[in-house]
C-alpha cells in the first residue's frame, strides 16, 4: 500500500522504543523524514544509523516546553506534515494507593504537555492548511484497566481535549486522532506484569498468562502491527477521519463501540 508520505516530514515522540520506535521506523521505510524524540540518546543512535539520511534525533524530555520550541523549529524548517504525541505512561496503582503528588505528576506527564505542544504547533499547521496530529493513548480510555487509575483518568482527559480540538480545526485541513493500544509486547506491559505478579503473589510468567487470557485473539499485539494503523492516520488517505479513538486491542474492549 502506498501511504503517499514519501518526502514528507514528521515528528515522533517516544521514538526510542515501543510504539514510537515502530512508527518512526515505518515512516522512514516509506521514505519520510523523521525527527525522533526520546530522553535516551543511545536508543536514538540506532535509528540514526539505520536511516542516516531520513532520521534526525532530538534527545530530551518531550513533556518540557524547551523541547517544544526545538520541535516547532524543526517542523517549520522541514515543512512537517504531522506529529505523534507519545511518551511513557504513569505508574501503576489503584485509587486508594496513589497519593496526590502522583496525581499532580500524572497531570504533567500524561495531559498537560500534550495540550502545550498542540498549542505550540497548531498555528504552523493552520498556516500550512494541512496537518496530522496523532496521540498514542491506551485502551484504558474505553475500558478502565485494574490498578491503572492514573492512566484511566488522565488519558480520558486527553481524549476529551483532542475531540474538541478536532472539531475546531477540521475545516482547516487538520485532523486529530487517537490510538488506544491494548496489550502489546512493550516495556510498559512488562511493568504491568511485574505489578500484577507483586499484587497477586504469582510469578511474572503467571501474571503474563493472566493478561493474555483476557484477549480474545489469545496473544499480545506487536508495536509494528499498530504502527501500520498509525501510518494511515498520518497520511493524506485519512482526510475524512478525525476526532476518533481507535482501539488496537485484539478484541479486549467488550463494549459495542470498542
Amino acid at each position: 500500500m502506498n501511504f503517499q508520505i514519501k518526502d514528507s516530514a514528521f515528528v515522533v515522540g517516544g521514538a526510542g522504543s515501543g510504539f514510537g520506535k515502530s512508527i518512526a521506523t515505518m515512516l522512514a521505510k516509506e521514505g519520510a523524514k523523521v525527527l525522533a524524540v526520546s530522553r535516551t540518546s543511545s536508543k536514538l543512535e540506532t535509528l540514526a544509523l539505520e536511516f542516516p539520511h531520513l532520521m534526525e534525533c532530538l534527545s530530551g524530555d518531550i513533556t518540557q516546553d524547551n523541547i517544544h520550541d526545538q520541535i516547532l523549529d524543526w517542523m517549520v524548517a522541514n515543512h512537517a506534515s504531522g506529529i505523534v504525541f507519545n511518551a511513557g505512561g504513569p505508574p501503576a496503582g489503584g485509587f486508594q494507593h496513589i497519593d496526590m503528588k502522583q496525581w499532580d505528576e500524572a497531570y504533567l506527564s500524561v495531559f498537560r504537555w500534550k495540550v502545550a505542544l498542540a498549542k505550540k504547533v497548531l498555528p504552523y499547521f493552520q498556516e500550512k492548511g494541512y496537518g496530522r496530529l496523532l496521540f498514542i493513548e491506551s485502551v484504558s480510555v474505553k475500558q478502565p484497566i485494574k490498578n491503572l487509575v492514573l492512566s484511566n483518568a488522565m488519558r480520558a482527559a486527553v481524549v476529551g481535549a483532542v475531540k474538541t480540538l478536532s472539531q475546531e480545526v477540521a475545516h482547516q485541513g487538520i485532523t486529530a486522532n487517537m490510538l488506544a493500544p491494548g496489550y502489546h509486547s512493550t516495556a510498559a506491559m512488562d511493568r504491568l506484569f511485574a505489578k500484577k505478579s507483586e499484587l497477586d503473589g504469582v510469578s511474572v510468567e503467571e501474571a503474563t498468562a493472566a493478561f493474555e487470557k483476557e484477549i480474545p485473539v489469545g496473544a499480545m499485539g506487536t508495536p509494528d502491527e499498530m504502527a501500520t494503523l498509525g501510518l494511515w492516520l498520518l497520511s493524506p488517505l485519512s482526510r475524512y477521519v478525525t476526532g476518533q479513538t481507535m482501539t488496537h486491542d485484539g478484541g479486549l474492549v467488550s463494549g459495542i463501540f470498542g
